[in-house]
Parts: structure tokens; C-alpha cells; sequence
């Protein structure tokens, strides 16, 4: 499984306003399976899509 940081947003956010939550709602829309993860070490959410790993193609 492979994840992409899609946008970071800080976590000290004005009140009432969920731009990351909306943001993953947005990429959910458009079918990617989006998610909001909290960086601890840097006080900031991240929306995340995880997808599937391609396997490399064999050269024959």
C-alpha cells in the first residue's frame, strides 16, 4: 500500500473551519480513498490517499 500527502494544513486552524477534513471529503468525492492523519512532530493534519502498489514489470 502506498500513501501520497495530498495537503498538509495546520493544526492551529480557525474556529469552525475543517479545511482538511473537507479537503479528504472533496478527494473522496472523486473517488480516492482519502483520509485526514495528524503529524504530531511538526502540529500539522495531512490528507492522505493510500493506493494500491503496481508491481514492477519483469523484463523477459
Amino acid at each position: 500500500m502506498l500513501r501520497t500527502v495530498m495537503e498538509k494544513f495546520p493544526a492551529g486552524g480557525p474556529r469552525g473551519s475543517w479545511p482538511a477534513e473537507e479537503m479528504a471529503r472533496a478527494c473522496r468525492d472523486e473517488g480516492m480513498a482519502a483520509k485526514v492523519v495528524m503529524d504530531l512532530e511538526n502540529d500539522a493534519f495531512l490528507v492522505v490517499v493510500e493506493r494500491e502498489a503496481v508491481p514492477a514489470a519483469t523484463v523477459g
